[in-house]
């Protein structure tokens, strides 16, 4: 390595020449939760050679509180200094415990999945479209009082409300290097959605970690609150996290078929046709939490579509179906939520895209028609899972996504998981109180 490329890993370095005090070494357990600690910059060096110290068991990973600790190695490709507050630099960070990389850390997982996808020659790009609510600080509703309209949806004077916050935020994403390109009011009151322009799966899992991050930050500091939860409230639409999918050969996207109807290529197919094969299992994964199952099998909303898939589905354009192609080589998968670890989200669709090309995996004739409103008439379309505890259990069953992600990965998820599920059954919501107390 020379001494240009030595001084850009040298992180100590980094420090001084932008003024950075303090590192957020941060990761993201198994809940979906981002972890950190904040070292000065004088003790870097150490931490970017041997990690910062974490008790797994205090985070949500399969652990014990008999287990050593985990050390979090900073990545110093992944550097980001708060644009908010410049004298701190986040860094995301791969889980090693006993010398050895942690199975079930979820950076680690994808990691392992790109490079399965590299060996067979492919780059797997990616891009995300993050999905948000601004909220009163308690969460109870949206915070403009204003925003009330029936269809919201590109509002102009609802989105220019929120311009401060939108903003800094696209300010900050443009000083970053990441290319933002839109911002918009989305189809429920209070909701937004940001775009920056897609990247190999790593860099958009790191990006969309520190956008969820920002976005709550600066979003406090204008006295609000960013939430990311996929159905925050009932009769509005919920928020997604559609992931756009390109497929690369150094800079040939072979992903892309000028000569298909749908300009999808072979590859393409089977990776679409490893979504539908594998979406049950899948839904554990891009759809985490008890919360998650009010979106993708909500009723009509207030402005009258839900936007959001309940059946294993794909066509062109046509955002009425799980996935949507459309054209130049790329296609959208709409069933991830906001709640989606980032990690895990890349992860997951690398899995079951892999296994689907591997396979061979045939996705069928695409449908060209509405499934809102002739979804009926479609008798052998596979439906998504009704809750969170059927989605663990069609992962646990997946022979494709244990062989993939690895065993070590899926049965602590699956543990943490399943006592969200057992939690929310513990639970006694003011709906039973009311439909039962006279029973």
């Amino acid at each position: 390595m020379d001494n240009v490329q030595q001084k850009c890993y040298d992180l100590e370095t980094v420090a001084r020449e932008k003024g950075i005090r303090y590192f957020l070494i941060s990761f993201i357990d198994l809940s979906g939760a981002q972890r950190a600690k904040l070292v000065p910059a004088s003790a870097i060096t150490d931490m970017q050679k041997n990690g910062a110290g974490f008790a797994g068991f205090a985070a949500a990973f399969d652990m014990s509180p008999a287990d050593p600790d985990l050390l979090a190695i900073p990545d110093p490709t992944g550097l980001v200094q708060l644009p908010w507050k410049p004298e701190v630099g986040w860094l995301p960070a791969d889980l090693k415990m006993h010398g050895e990389y942690v199975t079930q850390g979820p950076r680690n997982t994808l990691k392992r999945l790109i490079k399965r996808a590299a060996d067979q020659g492919i780059t797997v790009k990616t891009g995300v479209e993050a999905e948000f609510f601004l909220v009163t600080p308690d969460g109870a509703q949206v915070g403009d009082e204003h925003d009330s309209s029936v269809k919201p949806c590109y509002d102009a004077s609802a989105l220019m409300r929120r311009y401060d916050v939108i903003a800094e935020l696209c300010d900050a994403m443009q000083s970053l290097g990441w290319e933002p390109y839109q911002n918009d009011h989305e189809d429920a009151n209070g909701q937004f959605e940001m775009n920056w322009k897609y990247a190999d799966a790593l860099v958009t899992a790191d990006r969309h970690v520190f956008f969820k991050f920002m976005a709550r930050a600066i979003a406090e500091k204008h006295g609000l609150r960013a939430t990311f939860m996929p159905k925050p409230f009932m009769h509005l639409t919920g928020s997604g996290c559609h992931a756009h999918i390109s497929l690369w050969q150094g800079d040939t996207n072979v992903c892309h078929d000028p000569a298909d109807k749908m300009e999808l290529s072979a590859k393409g197919y089977n990776f679409v046709g490893g979504l539908i094969h594998n979406a049950k299992a899948l839904c554990a994964i891009l759809n985490p939490t008890v919360n998650s199952y009010k979106r993708i099998n909500a009723p009509r909303t207030v402005s009258g579509a839900t936007w959001s898939p309940n059946t294993v589905t794909y066509a062109g354009d046509n955002r009425t179906h799980m996935i949507r192609v459309p054209g130049g080589g790329r296609f959208e998968m709409r069933l991830p939520d906001g709640a989606a670890n980032p990690y895990l989200l890349q992860a997951a669709l690398l899995a079951a895209g892999l296994d689907g090309m591997e396979q061979g995996r045939d996705p069928g004739e695409p449908l060209d028609i509405n499934m809102y409103l002739e979804g009926y008439k479609v008798k052998n379309a596979m439906r998504l899972p009704l809750n969170l505890l059927d989605a663990l259990r069609a992962l646990d069953e997946s022979t494709v996504l244990r062989g993939m992600m690895g065993d070590g990965f899926v049965d602590p998820y699956l543990k943490i998981k399943t006592a969200d599920w057992n939690a929310h059954c513990g639970n006694l919501s003011e709906w039973e109180r009311q439909m039962t107390m006279d029973c």
